[in-house]
């Protein structure tokens, strides 16, 4: 949730990390009087997670609006606090309603599985970030990294299955893990097409690759049924975006490059061509 508020600090370049790091060292310290504190705080905590959570929520809404896959009155802010007053609202709604509705157990699963998900596709986004650059990098470095991306992900995948399946031993997991060693050193000989110009993951690739590897053995410990209703959501969002997405993103950007082209040298620099 740190990182979906960006674009409301007034230094992302310095308080992102700083938020980053500072939040997860506090939770990873296995400090065990601490699990005191948290029970005498749990039903505060409970609630400033849910109004995060919301916020947060409503971040992702207010881009996917501004990409009109979703209609654009969800994408607006108020013209004070700068915030997406419909998407929070509409957000803090939808969960309050789905969360009366619903057993915490389902919740929970759904909720885990998702959120590891998408955490194991940001690593995958970085790397080809990092590693692919459109009309420069060749198709040849373009099939390796391709390659090296099937091979991190598909190691990672067999050594939690192997894991979970209890089969194999030792020998299995060492199978499994000195595969995706030779798919990430592989991967850090490629030229690499970006450079952060601020602030950047270090150890790329080793950091994301672990990453993946990280999420999905922990996608492999939760119940069969998360991946059932996963699956279904999952399917049923790639539809919506194939027939309906795809379509509206293209006429945006086709509409936005027809924007910048049509601004006149000499307009003012503070002028912009759109406003989203």
């Amino acid at each position: 949730m740190v990182a979906t508020m960006a674009e409301e600090t007034k230094n992302p370049a310095r308080d992102i990390p700083i938020g980053l790091v500072g939040s997860m060292s506090m939770i990873t310290i296995g400090m065990k009087w601490a699990k005191y504190l948290v029970s005498i705080c749990a039903l505060k905590g409970m609630t400033t997670s849910l109004l995060v959570g919301s916020m947060g929520q409503a971040r992702y809404m207010t881009q996917i609006a501004r990409s009109h896959m979703i209609p654009p009155f969800f994408a607006l802010v108020h013209p004070k606090t700068g915030t997406p007053v419909n998407a929070t609202l509409v957000i803090t709604l939808l969960s309050s309603i789905v969360g009366l509705f619903s057993s915490l157990d389902v919740l929970s699963n759904v909720f885990s599985i998702s959120t590891l998900f998408i955490f194991m596709l940001m690593a995958v986004a970085l790397l080809v970030r990092r590693y692919y650059l459109r009309q420069k990098t060749s198709q040849e470095d373009l099939m390796r990294v391709l390659g090296c991306l099937f091979v991190i992900i598909a190691s990672s995948a067999v050594g939690t299955a192997l894991w979970n399946a209890n089969k194999l031993g030792w020998i299995g997991y060492t199978v499994a893990a000195v595969v995706w060693l030779i798919g990430t050193l592989a991967m850090s000989f490629l030229p690499k097409q970006r450079t952060p110009k601020v602030w950047g993951v270090p150890l790329v690739p080793w950091l994301p690759s672990l990453s993946i590897a990280t999420n999905l053995f922990l996608i492999g410990s939760l119940e069969p049924d998360a991946f059932w209703r996963f699956f279904l959501c999952t399917a049923f969002m790639l539809l919506y975006y194939i027939f309906v997405g795809v379509h509206a993103t293209y006429d945006v950007e086709h509409q936005n490059s027809q924007d910048f082209k049509d601004v006149k040298p000499t307009d003012e620099p503070n002028h912009a061509p759109f406003v989203t």
